[in-house]
């Protein structure tokens, strides 16, 4: 069985860059953004395209420029959900959203110095709703989040003007509820930066990542995203060996992947399972490819969910000239040649093998 591990590094090298955070995102496209304040709903729409029949999503169609969206309130996101129209403004599938990403530059990851996903889905994710008289995401008025969207079209029929969009689910700021403030977290088998799919070997396989976080705290709410022909994912303690949590898809009657599970960790007794930044956290998933071949990008594996740090412990701050920051945002605005760079350091190793710390 081909098994891959992967292991943050302790820490990255900070360096000026050319240009300052503000310049990068002013070159970038402005989505739409409405504010539904009665019903406590942001939506970000991404500008559209067409779908052509047929079309993966790195190829035979134009994606949704990567955009800049500015909060027009603040308050705190308790859940999303994704949809995709066409021109006429009908509901299209869910299935034509290979994945949807939202990115606070402002803000950063739990176990990274990189910048913070506050949403992300895919064609299975449906819709995320935590209680929210408990769980709230902060945001600001007047911050800036970007928009990334990746779709594809599988089906025979062809589409025009698609707007894809993520609607956002806020209770408006100034508030008493709810009670717990948490911040979205993630960890992926591709991760520092870089690509997140990667090419899936005939038979069985794992990837794994590790990494500690930069604060002490409960993790409350996990779910997870894999590709087709995923058979589990899990998030352990590696320190303790202590399983967190495992999930496997649900499948359609084609055994195509329509659902994954959602771990809510929190109780009457506790806010959920916690972690420390002295031990070392692993994602692993596992697959089992029955083509005979290599599928190019076929596998993924991806853990994410809610945090709630230990007290008022402050959440770090970003360094917007850290490297691994500067090589992730570059990815995350589709700019080219940083995942070549960034693979030259040797931090995939195969079969088990663990990279040293720079």
């Amino acid at each position: 069985m081909a098994s891959y591990v992967a292991s943050v590094p302790a820490r990255s090298a900070a360096r000026p860059t050319s240009r300052p955070l503000d310049a990068q995102l002013g070159d970038l496209p402005v989505a739409q953004v409405t504010n539904d304040a009665r019903k406590g709903e942001l939506v970000i729409e991404l500008a559209p395209v067409d779908l052509p029949a047929g079309a993966g999503h790195h190829h035979g169609l134009d994606q949704p420029p990567v955009s800049v969206a500015e909060f027009p309130t603040g308050g705190m996101i308790y859940g999303f959900r994704t949809e995709l129209v066409d021109e006429t403004g009908r509901q299209l599938a869910p299935q034509l959203i290979h994945h949807f990403n939202v990115l606070d530059p402002s803000h950063r990851e739990l176990f990274l110095p990189i910048a913070q996903r506050i949403a992300a889905g895919g064609k299975e994710t449906g819709v995320i709703r935590m209680p929210w008289l408990l769980f709230g995401s902060p945001f600001t008025r007047g911050s800036k989040v970007v928009a990334s969207a990746m779709l594809h079209n599988p089906t025979a029929e062809s589409y025009r003007g698609v707007r894809v969009r993520v609607v956002l689910y806020y209770i408006a700021e100034n508030r008493p509820w709810p009670l717990f403030r948490v911040f979205p977290w993630q960890l992926d088998v591709g991760f520092p930066v870089g690509d997140k799919s990667f090419d899936l070997p005939p038979g069985r396989s794992e990837r794994a990542y590790e990494g500690s976080p930069a604060v002490a705290g409960d993790i409350a709410v996990i779910g997870g995203h894999l590709h087709e022909y995923g058979l589990s994912i899990e998030l352990s303690d590696a320190t303790t060996g202590e399983l967190i949590w495992r999930a496997q898809p649900a499948r359609d009657a084609k055994g195509d992947v329509v659902a994954m599970p959602i771990g809510k960790l929190y109780g009457l007794t506790h806010i959920g399972t916690h972690i420390v930044p002295e031990h070392r956290y692993r994602v692993r998933v596992v697959y089992d490819n029955p083509t005979g071949k290599v599928l190019p990008e076929g596998g993924m594996g991806v853990v994410a969910g809610l945090f709630v740090p230990d007290g008022d412990a402050p959440w770090p701050a970003i360094n917007p000239n850290d490297s691994l920051y500067q090589q992730d945002l570059r990815h995350f605005l589709r700019l080219h040649g940083v995942w070549l760079e960034a693979k030259k350091g040797g931090m995939t190793m195969p079969h088990g093998g663990m990279p040293m710390h720079p």
